[in-house]
């Protein structure tokens, strides 16, 4: 049940992080551009496992994109609360698909697969 919940938290972040970017009127091919940029954190994993799940994980978590946000909000920076908003928008999108956060021993182990 508790795994269901997370992808549930993932789709809401998902489609909040849309309708925001929407409400705000940002660039959306600067959405689908960004939308998947996360994802070159990956290549961590050509160095070995424990640096690529480091990598990886600091371009997962919602602590950064949230920073990213409210620095955008304070300094009146619009792209850059466009850039957060897109990047919180990929991690819900992963979560809400089943992909989280990584261990060290291999890729497809996530803290979802152990939940």
């Amino acid at each position: 049940m508790n795994k269901i919940f997370l992808h549930i938290e993932g789709l809401v972040v998902f489609v909040l992080c849309l309708w925001l970017y929407g409400h705000y009127h940002f660039n959306w091919i600067l959405f689908f551009i960004l939308l998947f940029a996360p994802d070159i954190s990956m290549f961590g994993y050509l160095v070995n496992n424990k640096i690529g799940a480091v990598i990886y994980n600091i371009f997962h978590t919602y602590t950064v994109t949230i920073l990213v946000v409210v620095f955008g909000i304070m300094f009146s920076a619009p792209t850059i609360m466009a850039i957060g908003l897109t990047w919180s928008a990929h991690i819900g999108m992963d979560r809400m698909f089943g992909y989280g956060l990584k261990y060290r021993t291999e890729f497809k182990d996530t803290h979802l697969n152990r939940v």
